[in-house]
């Protein structure tokens, strides 16, 4: 069994406006870190092997500052961890949009250049099997809230995960041979403590 804990990095300046990131490199805020810190107290006790992390600048950072707190674990950087590609949709607010595009902005999706959910469900899935080729049974990965909820809806398909991916929560997926369990989603009890 691999146990796979996914963290989405620390809140930015532009998830405050509510500004699509997708692949624009914004860094963590003086928030983000705080909540990266709180993060890496909580899992610091954990028992993870190694950490993978998107080579976005919000998601690495909160993964080194995950590292830090536990010192020796190899960190990786791997493409395949990025957000949701957002086109013509990155900088945007949702006001933004609808000045834009209308109301119905959503219709128009394919042609705004977002990358399409199977290309990003596949990206996320040959990782994930990579991972369960490699030794480390306890793996990180931080990442970012489009990605992880995906990702997630497509390995536990029958279970219902909608909600809003917080910012540094920890969600927990065991994968056994015959299917996958989340024992853990969304959860920030570290940002009360």
């Amino acid at each position: 069994m691999k146990r796979i804990g996914f963290v989405r990095h620390g809140v930015t300046a532009w998830n405050k406006e509510r500004i699509w990131q997708g692949h624009s490199d914004i860094p963590l805020d003086p928030e983000g870190i705080a909540e990266a810190e709180k993060a890496a107290v909580r899992l610091a006790g954990e028992n993870w092997e190694i950490i993978y992390a998107s080579p976005l600048k919000r998601a690495l950072r909160t993964a080194e500052i995950i590292r830090e707190a536990n010192p020796g674990i190899p960190l990786v950087a791997d493409e395949r961890l990025m957000e949701v590609y957002g086109g013509q949709l990155e900088g945007t607010t949702e006001q933004n949009r609808i000045e834009k595009w209308g109301a119905e902005w959503r219709s128009l999706l394919p042609s705004l250049g977002i990358e399409p959910d199977e290309d990003m469900v596949e990206r996320g899935v040959a990782l994930l099997e990579e991972i369960r080729q490699r030794p480390e049974n306890n793996v990180l990965l931080v990442s970012h809230g489009g990605f992880i909820r995906r990702l997630l809806q497509e390995i536990v398909p029958d279970q219902e995960l909608s909600d809003r991916i917080l910012n540094t929560s920890v969600t927990v997926v065991e994968m056994h041979e015959d299917r996958n369990l989340c024992t853990l989603y969304n959860c920030t009890k570290h940002l009360n403590a």
